[in-house]
């Protein structure tokens, strides 16, 4: 069963001059369904009874960290017949993230299946289920750092009891922990470094201000032109952060 919501945004591209069959190409939609809406966008009652209401997640550490790889590298897709899709591309490199992330998805949403897809060089971490635009009201058209980006105010509650869960999502998604090193007088000194990069200025900044509640400085590294970078090297932060997260693995 599709949302009001969905059913709406669909109804406008069409009312903007556009073919069913471009409307549903882009929306995942069938054109029998758009169709159908132009005379009733409101589901059928008997349809209402059909899916569970939405409530908030029950476990709000798990749903921080997953939060925080959404947000970095997660979608969600509409499927034909209803429900949607949420994937977390999770890179082979990292076999420890796509078990963590697939235990969060089944901690979050325990009725539904979680199940991976092998693509080149990565794993979607993939589960059907009808609330996942529910519980990620931050899924749109279009790519996260061309839209605006904001935590709804229950979204803020869990993140505030739960930061570093939402941190350790947001680093093992688009962040890492590296070893820079420099010359200071002729002799090699090496030190650890996190780095946390999108092109979002929205997520930057939910980022930014969860590692500034948590005591971390950090600081922002242009990327050419672009402040893609945050980065964190000073040692009392670098020691903070380890504590709680670490490398990936």
């Amino acid at each position: 069963m599709y949302a009001i919501a969905v059913r709406q945004r669909a109804l406008l591209l069409v009312s903007q001059g556009r073919s069913l069959n471009s409307v549903s190409k882009e929306t995942g939609i069938s054109r029998s369904a758009i169709r159908s809406w132009q005379s009733r966008v409101e589901p059928l009652p008997r349809l209402l009874t059909q899916a569970t209401p939405c409530s908030a997640p029950t476990n709000g550490a798990s749903y921080s960290y997953l939060l925080g790889l959404y947000l970095g590298d997660g979608c969600i897709s509409p499927h034909p017949r209803g429900g949607h899709y949420l994937r977390i591309a999770c890179a082979d490199a990292w076999p420890g993230l796509i078990q963590q992330c697939r235990a969060a998805i089944t901690a979050v949403r325990p009725d539904d299946k979680v199940y991976l897809l092998q693509r080149q060089g990565c794993v979607a971490v993939t589960s059907y289920g009808r609330h996942w635009t529910c519980l990620f009201p931050q899924h749109g058209p279009g790519k996260k750092h061309e839209r605006r980006i904001t935590l709804e105010a229950w979204q803020q509650e869990i993140v505030d009891a739960h930061p570093w869960e939402f941190v350790r999502g947001l680093i093992h998604s688009d962040g890492c922990r590296t070893i820079n090193w420099t010359v200071r007088n002729g002799k090699r000194y090496e030190y650890p470094r996190y780095f946390f990069t999108n092109k979002s200025d929205d997520i930057r900044r939910l980022c930014t201000d969860t590692l500034t509640a948590l005591g971390v400085r950090w600081t922002v590294l242009a990327r050419g032109s672009d402040p893609f970078n945050v980065s964190v090297a000073r040692k009392e932060s670098v020691a903070l952060i380890d504590a709680h997260i670490g490398p990936k693995y």
